[in-house]
Protein backbone atom coordinates (compact mmCIF):
# COMPACT_ATOMS: atom_id res chain seq x y z
CA UNK A 1 0.00 0.00 0.00
CA UNK A 2 2.92 2.25 0.50
CA UNK A 3 3.76 2.36 -2.89
CA UNK A 4 -0.19 3.24 -3.90
CA UNK A 5 -0.38 6.09 -1.33
CA UNK A 6 3.04 7.66 -2.71
CA UNK A 7 2.04 7.29 -6.87
CA UNK A 8 -1.51 8.68 -6.24
CA UNK A 9 -0.24 11.99 -4.81
CA UNK A 10 2.82 12.11 -7.20
CA UNK A 11 2.15 10.79 -10.12
CA UNK A 12 -1.19 10.18 -10.39
CA UNK A 13 -1.99 14.15 -8.80
CA UNK A 14 1.44 15.78 -8.52
CA UNK A 15 2.62 14.78 -12.27
CA UNK A 16 5.66 14.52 -10.62
CA UNK A 17 8.68 14.32 -13.22
CA UNK A 18 12.14 14.67 -14.41
CA UNK A 19 14.37 17.29 -12.61
CA UNK A 20 11.60 17.82 -10.54
CA UNK A 21 12.27 18.12 -6.58
CA UNK A 22 9.54 16.77 -4.16
CA UNK A 23 10.32 17.18 -0.27
CA UNK A 24 9.61 13.89 1.46
CA UNK A 25 8.99 14.57 5.50
CA UNK A 26 9.25 11.47 7.50
CA UNK A 27 11.44 10.02 4.93
CA UNK A 28 11.97 6.65 6.93
CA UNK A 29 8.66 5.74 6.78
CA UNK A 30 7.36 2.92 4.61
CA UNK A 31 5.32 5.50 2.50
CA UNK A 32 8.67 8.25 2.86
CA UNK A 33 10.79 4.95 1.00
CA UNK A 34 8.16 4.49 -1.18
CA UNK A 35 8.02 7.83 -2.18
CA UNK A 36 11.99 8.01 -2.65
CA UNK A 37 12.23 4.98 -4.88
CA UNK A 38 9.05 6.53 -6.98
CA UNK A 39 11.00 9.98 -7.18
CA UNK A 40 13.79 8.31 -8.81
CA UNK A 41 12.01 5.83 -11.20
CA UNK A 42 10.71 9.01 -13.17
CA UNK A 43 14.35 10.93 -12.74
CA UNK A 44 13.11 13.32 -10.23
CA UNK A 45 14.99 14.66 -6.56
CA UNK A 46 13.99 13.59 -3.82
CA UNK A 47 14.83 15.53 -0.41
CA UNK A 48 14.51 13.29 2.20
CA UNK A 49 13.33 15.16 5.60
CA UNK A 50 14.04 13.91 8.96
CA UNK A 51 14.34 15.41 12.61
CA UNK A 52 18.24 14.47 13.47
CA UNK A 53 20.90 13.37 11.18
CA UNK A 54 21.00 9.72 12.73
CA UNK A 55 19.09 8.25 9.80
CA UNK A 56 21.04 10.44 7.29
CA UNK A 57 23.19 7.62 5.87
CA UNK A 58 20.15 4.86 5.95
CA UNK A 59 18.27 7.15 3.91
CA UNK A 60 20.93 8.50 1.20
CA UNK A 61 21.45 4.19 0.78
CA UNK A 62 17.86 4.36 0.22
CA UNK A 63 18.10 6.45 -2.72
CA UNK A 64 17.63 9.72 -1.42
CA UNK A 65 19.40 12.62 -3.08
CA UNK A 66 19.54 14.96 -0.11
CA UNK A 67 18.97 14.39 4.00
CA UNK A 68 18.08 17.49 5.51
CA UNK A 69 17.98 17.04 9.68
CA UNK A 70 14.91 19.44 10.54
CA UNK A 71 15.96 19.97 14.12
CA UNK A 72 19.84 20.37 13.08
CA UNK A 73 19.77 22.47 9.69
CA UNK A 74 17.66 25.40 8.31
CA UNK A 75 15.18 23.80 6.21
CA UNK A 76 14.27 26.62 4.15
CA UNK A 77 17.67 27.33 3.60
CA UNK A 78 18.76 24.01 3.42
CA UNK A 79 15.90 23.34 0.56
CA UNK A 80 17.12 26.64 -1.38
CA UNK A 81 20.67 26.04 -1.14
CA UNK A 82 20.31 22.91 -3.07
CA UNK A 83 17.54 24.05 -5.35
CA UNK A 84 19.59 27.46 -6.50
CA UNK A 85 16.81 29.16 -4.39
CA UNK A 86 13.96 27.33 -7.12
CA UNK A 87 12.43 25.78 -4.63
CA UNK A 88 10.88 22.31 -4.46
CA UNK A 89 7.58 21.57 -6.58
CA UNK A 90 5.98 18.91 -4.85
CA UNK A 91 6.16 18.51 -0.52
CA UNK A 92 4.52 15.30 0.56
CA UNK A 93 4.00 15.70 3.86
CA UNK A 94 2.21 13.24 6.50
CA UNK A 95 3.20 15.36 9.56
CA UNK A 96 1.58 18.87 9.40
CA UNK A 97 1.75 21.18 12.72
CA UNK A 98 3.81 24.13 12.68
CA UNK A 99 6.40 22.74 10.24
CA UNK A 100 3.68 23.68 7.64
CA UNK A 101 4.97 27.24 7.41
CA UNK A 102 8.66 26.12 6.54
CA UNK A 103 7.61 24.04 3.81
CA UNK A 104 5.61 26.61 2.07
CA UNK A 105 8.66 29.30 2.18
CA UNK A 106 10.59 26.44 0.59
CA UNK A 107 7.89 25.29 -2.07
CA UNK A 108 8.42 27.04 -5.56
CA UNK A 109 5.93 29.04 -7.15
CA UNK A 110 3.02 27.35 -8.69
CA UNK A 111 3.93 23.98 -6.32
CA UNK A 112 1.61 21.30 -4.35
CA UNK A 113 1.99 20.65 -0.93
CA UNK A 114 -0.05 17.71 -0.22
CA UNK A 115 -0.99 16.75 3.50
CA UNK A 116 -1.98 13.37 3.60
CA UNK A 117 -1.25 13.13 7.65
CA UNK A 118 -1.49 14.82 10.93
CA UNK A 119 1.52 13.28 13.07
CA UNK A 120 1.86 16.58 14.74
CA UNK A 121 0.26 16.70 17.96
CA UNK A 122 0.20 20.77 17.32
CA UNK A 123 -2.32 23.06 15.49
CA UNK A 124 -1.58 23.66 11.76
CA UNK A 125 -1.86 26.91 11.12
CA UNK A 126 -2.23 28.36 7.22
CA UNK A 127 0.78 30.17 5.99
CA UNK A 128 -1.32 31.95 4.30
CA UNK A 129 1.41 34.97 2.60
CA UNK A 130 3.42 32.48 0.89
CA UNK A 131 0.25 30.44 -0.70
CA UNK A 132 -0.59 33.79 -2.09
CA UNK A 133 2.20 35.11 -3.33
CA UNK A 134 3.65 32.04 -5.05
CA UNK A 135 0.14 30.75 -5.81
CA UNK A 136 0.39 27.31 -3.99
CA UNK A 137 -1.56 24.35 -3.92
CA UNK A 138 -2.11 22.81 -0.24
CA UNK A 139 -4.63 19.97 -0.36
CA UNK A 140 -5.71 16.93 1.54
CA UNK A 141 -5.16 13.61 -0.01
CA UNK A 142 -6.03 10.19 1.09
CA UNK A 143 -4.86 6.75 -0.82
CA UNK A 144 -9.27 6.61 -1.52
CA UNK A 145 -8.59 8.54 -4.54
CA UNK A 146 -6.68 6.46 -6.67
CA UNK A 147 -8.49 3.06 -4.84
CA UNK A 148 -12.36 4.32 -5.32
CA UNK A 149 -11.41 4.67 -8.93
CA UNK A 150 -11.02 1.85 -10.97
CA UNK A 151 -9.16 3.69 -14.09
CA UNK A 152 -6.45 5.38 -11.60
CA UNK A 153 -6.12 1.69 -9.63
CA UNK A 154 -5.65 0.31 -12.61
CA UNK A 155 -2.74 2.74 -13.26
CA UNK A 156 -1.65 2.75 -10.28
CA UNK A 157 -1.10 -1.21 -10.59
CA UNK A 158 0.72 -1.35 -13.49
CA UNK A 159 3.18 1.85 -12.78
CA UNK A 160 4.39 -0.48 -9.18
CA UNK A 161 4.04 -3.50 -11.21
CA UNK A 162 5.90 -2.62 -13.47
CA UNK A 163 8.35 -1.20 -10.90
CA UNK A 164 8.77 -3.58 -8.92
CA UNK A 165 9.20 -6.35 -12.04
CA UNK A 166 12.34 -3.88 -12.69
CA UNK A 167 13.76 -3.65 -9.30
CA UNK A 168 13.66 0.14 -9.06
CA UNK A 169 10.95 -0.14 -6.72
CA UNK A 170 12.08 -2.35 -3.55
CA UNK A 171 10.34 -2.33 -0.20
CA UNK A 172 12.49 -2.02 2.41
CA UNK A 173 11.30 -3.92 5.30
CA UNK A 174 13.26 -2.94 9.09
CA UNK A 175 12.85 -5.52 10.76
CA UNK A 176 10.70 -9.00 10.89
CA UNK A 177 8.64 -10.20 13.96
CA UNK A 178 8.30 -14.19 14.93
CA UNK A 179 4.57 -14.61 16.04
CA UNK A 180 1.82 -12.88 17.81
CA UNK A 181 3.98 -12.86 21.04
CA UNK A 182 6.04 -10.75 19.33
CA UNK A 183 3.77 -7.95 19.01
CA UNK A 184 4.56 -6.19 22.35
CA UNK A 185 8.08 -5.92 21.07
CA UNK A 186 7.26 -5.05 17.83
CA UNK A 187 5.43 -1.91 18.62
CA UNK A 188 8.01 -1.11 21.14
CA UNK A 189 10.35 -0.71 18.38
CA UNK A 190 7.74 1.35 16.26
CA UNK A 191 7.34 3.52 19.14
CA UNK A 192 11.73 3.94 19.46
CA UNK A 193 11.69 5.60 15.78
CA UNK A 194 14.82 3.64 15.07
CA UNK A 195 13.09 2.10 12.25
CA UNK A 196 13.87 2.31 8.51
CA UNK A 197 10.70 0.83 6.69
CA UNK A 198 7.91 -1.73 7.16
CA UNK A 199 7.82 -3.47 10.48
CA UNK A 200 6.37 -7.00 9.55
CA UNK A 201 5.07 -9.70 12.08
CA UNK A 202 4.98 -13.06 10.75
CA UNK A 203 2.09 -15.47 11.84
Amino acid sequence: MQYATAYGALIDIGKLKQRDTVLIPAASSSVGLAAIQIANLVGAKPIALTRTSEKRQALLDAGAAHVIATEEQDLVAAVMKLTRKNGARLVFDPVAGPTLAKLAAATKERGIIFQYGALSSEPTPLPLMDVLGKSLTVRGYLLFEITGNPKRLQKAKQFITDGLASGKLKPIIARTFSGLDSIVEAHRYLESNQQIGKIVVTV
